[in-house]
């Protein structure tokens, strides 16, 4: 038969009741408040969108979870978002109507952190063509011909000596060590393969 609990099991009951209750109600409390900013978002996008002077916005940083939801009622409106920052505290969202959506370059001035100026990029985008038409005409113009300074049978000269060269080109003979002898010479030379 089980002994009757005692008055410290009770109280560890109670207070694990208390905790889940309290955990609880935390858990609702969260739950309501991203309800809330939720709808807060939805009207913020809804009034962006109303406003047909404005072709983008840029939110304030967010956590991770909030910027989850506006990247959520972002797609749902048929908008175009993205998230730039470097720490996840300093992350924000920038959203754009989808007729005028960013550009490649526009991105990669946000990511960096800079603020994206048209005329910049215009003058970048010029100047990237001006260096490609060039390097198409020197690619067109055909290899240039590197000659050397020297040659060097001359530059060497004073190791190898002026007929070195020519001397030993002449008296080439047959290493018989490597199976080069006369013999052999002679019997490939007698099967008719030469």
């Amino acid at each position: 038969m089980e002994k009757p609990p005692s008055l410290g099991d009770q109280e560890t009951r109670r207070k694990a009741r208390e905790q889940a209750a309290r955990l609880k109600k935390l858990q609702e409390q969260e739950k309501q408040q991203k309800v809330e900013f939720r709808k807060r978002m939805e009207k913020e996008v809804s009034d962006f969108i109303q406003d047909s002077g404005q072709i983008k916005k840029k939110f304030q940083p967010m956590n991770k979870i909030e910027r989850s939801i506006l990247h959520d009622v972002v797609e749902v409106a048929g908008l175009t978002s993205f998230s730039f920052g470097e720490d996840d505290d300093c992350r924000y969202v920038m959203i754009f109507k989808k007729e005028f959506a960013p550009s490649d370059e526009e991105l990669d001035s946000y990511r960096r952190g800079e603020e994206w100026d048209p005329q910049k990029a215009e003058e970048k985008r010029k100047l990237k063509e001006l260096a490609q038409r060039q390097e198409e005409e020197a690619a067109q113009q055909g290899p240039v011909v590197v000659s050397p300074a020297s040659d060097y049978k001359d530059k060497y000269s004073h190791l190898i000596g002026k007929g070195a060269a020519k001397d030993a080109a002449h008296m080439l003979q047959a290493n018989k060590t490597y199976g080069c002898g006369e013999a052999t010479v002679r019997g490939v030379a007698g099967r008719g393969t030469w």
